[in-house]
């Protein structure tokens, strides 16, 4: 095989990253067909990405197609089992949007298709193919702040109610919870740069500001208080983010007992005013910080009795052309790597369930008074 051809499950959302795949500047990719329940969405995506591409309102038509290798599962979250396990047994590679899935037991069923069916599989942590994240990882492993023992992460998400709460992110039924709807890119980066995955977790969240009393149907557009509301949107995403439904927290704070006994704290807060993810990771001889506004990455030594004490360190990180920080063109090579190439890819299935794993179990935390959750192990077959 010289060329992936590629059907698309979810053609809108993060199904934009197709034209990457259609534009692959080797000519390794062709994006051949598309599924979505709109039949808006697919002409439009038949305008924007493959004028030529077959397009379909069921997505078990994708599968049957024989001159489809991958599919892309690009959908809403909680379809994200049923679309990867039904593309796996029916022998396509997958990309997975991350979260995997919506619970640990859906991320192994994933998994278990993944190891029957000799396919290759991905999930879509764009964060792993961003410059600042890669930059911290590569100073991580570099051995410049020493074995890693502690680390922070406090993660403002200002735009909580566009993103979480006007559409069905805002249900349990749909995401679980936010802390492995969200927090799955948060975690895992605690995994990857550490190199070890949670064991134990404990946490407590609430809803402390979305959520309430209005009714279910209410939509922005049609409010009689949307010239006052201070979350009015007249967007793609117009539910009320103040409908009875919402029961999904958005404050949350969870600590974490890693593989290795490293102890770490995840802070997640939907209604902040500012965006971005603020990471420490402090190790025996120093500490390493990065601040996404400034795009910038420090190091602070500590004394070692070796040369690394000597300087502390500050790292400009460079822009990158692309969606997600330039990381949507890099994954989506990565991708294609993986399937023409045999390359391991950066975002590894194993990773994208210990993510949910972690996430499913602090939920189940919070959700209990805050008692400590073992995180479920893998499978047998994968440990």
């Amino acid at each position: 095989m010289d060329k992936v051809r590629i059907g698309v499950i979810g053609v809108t959302g993060r199904g934009g990253i197709a034209i990457h795949w259609q534009n692959d500047p080797y000519g390794r990719a062709e994006v051949v067909g598309g599924a979505d329940i709109s039949q808006e969405r697919l002409e439009q995506f038949k305008a924007r990405v493959n004028a030529a591409a077959f397009v379909t309102t069921d997505y078990r038509r994708l599968l049957e197609r024989d001159d489809i290798d991958a599919i892309a599962v690009t959908s809403p979250d909680f379809t994200h089992e049923e679309y990867a396990v039904a593309a796996l047994e029916a022998g396509k590679h997958v990309f997975c949007e991350k979260p995997l899935a919506i619970t640990t037991a859906g991320c192994d069923r994933i998994l278990n298709a993944w190891h029957r069916s000799g396919k290759h599989l991905m999930v879509g942590f764009n964060m792993r193919y961003m410059n600042m994240f890669r930059v911290m990882k590569e100073i991580a492993d570099s051995g410049v702040i020493g074995e890693i023992k502690a680390v922070w992460v406090r993660h403002f998400v200002g735009m909580g109610g566009d993103f979480y709460y006007h559409d069905w992110h805002g249900s349990r039924a749909n995401t679980t919870s936010l802390l492995l709807q969200k927090g799955s890119h948060d975690i895992d980066m605690i995994h990857w740069i550490t190199g070890h995955y949670t064991r134990r977790v404990a946490a407590f969240g609430s809803l402390d500001f979305f959520g309430g009393d209005k009714p279910n149907d209410l939509r922005c557009p049609t409010c009689p208080e949307n010239r006052t509301c201070t979350e009015a949107l007249f967007g793609p995403r117009t539910q009320c983010c103040f409908r009875q439904e919402i029961d999904v927290e958005d404050n949350n704070v969870m600590i974490m007992e890693l593989d290795n006994g490293i102890k770490a704290a995840y802070l997640q807060c939907h209604f902040t005013p500012d965006y971005h993810r603020n990471y420490t990771f402090i190790g025996t001889e120093g500490r390493l910080e990065n601040s996404e506004p400034e795009m910038k990455v420090w190091v602070k030594t500590r004394v070692s009795n070796t040369w690394r004490e000597l300087a502390d360190r500050t790292y400009d990180i460079k822009k990158a052309v692309g969606g997600h920080g330039g990381a949507d063109p890099v994954i989506c090579a990565d991708f294609l790597d993986m399937i023409l190439e045999g390359k391991e890819p950066v975002a590894t299935p194993i990773a994208g369930r210990m993510s949910v794993a972690a996430g499913c179990a602090g939920a189940e935390s919070l959700r209990s008074g805050g008692r400590p959750v073992d995180v479920l192990p893998l499978p047998d077959w994968a440990r």
